[in-house]
């Protein structure tokens, strides 16, 4: 039979419960470094979005000379009102040379997972090297994913939140206390105060709208700016003289011209690929008093080496299940014969 192996969140929480959350990050790093040195061999394309006036629906598709991917993805910042996550996502990856789908995953929490470990790759030749102090604007569904990330993987000591909502605040807070006891939490009054004094300022909000989450005033020298939260059309979080006052980076420059927080400069404001870095063509930071920006959308590059991690983590767990999501058929040609039976298949008129 065809068989396609199928990852829900429970089994995708297993491969990271048994890896441990450090090696994971590990490793989802290093996939995604390894990924994007092969730039050149994947076919790219910006993805597809589907806009409403309540949030977004995408597909995001890439593909290199064996494996295709794609990720179906939501972004409805209402959703909790409706008891649902505001984002929800499954993904496939499928081989080039016949099209089968080998894995059918979950990407709802991989999602969270590789968005944290991209914002580490990102950092790590973006911030300042003696980075320690780490602000997190926006305490919403993705915070402690940040947190943990930069915590196991960068050395942060310090996160200092503030949210809006005090009870997202709340939560973040506690799950901090219990999954990284040696990390510091701070609760701030308002945005200005947490950034203050903080090496990298994470923002990860949710509202859709052009909003103004960071002003030029807030910015100090040598800071790094991780802009997640800005990833759609007439969805912002930065002012754009804090883009001005900084080198920015950006994963794949026509999706982030559309959704990222440089929508709103003029098409010639220069960016940099992060790719570009990482190969050696361009440089990250140049001065320690440099202000740098990586404006995160996310990409399907991302999503494909999430996708490469959990399948092979899943063979060498032996997690998952198989589906049989594609007709088996003793004669390719003969689809039609899955819609008769032992007894002659019924015409209706």
């Amino acid at each position: 039979m065809i068989m396609t192996r199928f990852l829900s969140t429970p089994d995708v929480a297993r491969i990271v419960q048994t890896l441990g959350i450090h090696e994971f990050y590990k490793r989802l790093v290093q996939q995604l470094e390894s990924d994007f040195l092969r730039w050149g061999e994947f076919d790219k394309s910006p993805r597809s979005a589907a806009h409403s006036s309540d949030g977004v629906i995408e597909l995001m598709p890439i593909a290199d000379a064996r494996h295709y991917s794609f990720k179906y993805v939501n972004g409805h910042p209402k959703n909790h009102q409706h008891g649902l996550p505001t984002v929800m996502a499954f993904g496939v990856l499928a081989d080039v040379a016949t099209g089968k789908p080998t894995l059918l995953s979950e990407l709802t929490l991989t999602t969270a997972l590789r968005t944290a470990a991209t914002s580490v790759m990102a950092a790590r030749h973006l911030a300042r090297p003696d980075a320690s102090v780490m602000a997190l604007i926006g305490n919403g569904a993705q915070s402690e994913f940040q947190a943990l990330a930069f915590h196991h993987l960068m050395g942060i000591e310090e996160v200092r939140l503030y949210d809006v909502d005090a009870s997202a605040t709340d939560r973040l807070a506690a799950h901090l206390a219990k999954a990284a006891p040696g990390l510091r939490v701070v609760r701030a009054a308002s945005t200005a105060e947490a950034v203050r004094g903080s090496d990298i300022v994470t923002t990860v909000t949710a509202d859709k709208r052009n909003a103004t989450i960071l002003t030029p005033d807030m910015i100090e020298p040598g800071m790094h700016i991780n802009g997640v939260g800005g990833d759609c059309p007439g969805k912002t979080e930065l002012h754009g003289g804090v883009l001005e006052m900084a080198r920015v980076f950006v994963e794949y420059e026509p999706q982030s011209r559309i959704e990222g927080d440089v929508q709103q400069m003029p098409a010639d404001f220069p960016v940099i690929e992060l790719w570009r870095v990482l190969a050696g063509q361009a440089k990250g930071r140049e001065r320690m008093d440099q202000v740098t920006v990586f404006d995160s959308v996310g990409f399907a590059l991302e999503d494909f080496s999430a996708l490469s991690l959990l399948e092979a983590s899943a063979h060498s767990l032996k997690l998952g299940s198989e589906l049989p999501l594609m007709p088996t058929l003793a004669d390719p040609r003969n689809l039609f014969g899955q819609l008769q039976s032992s007894n002659d298949i019924r015409v209706c008129i």
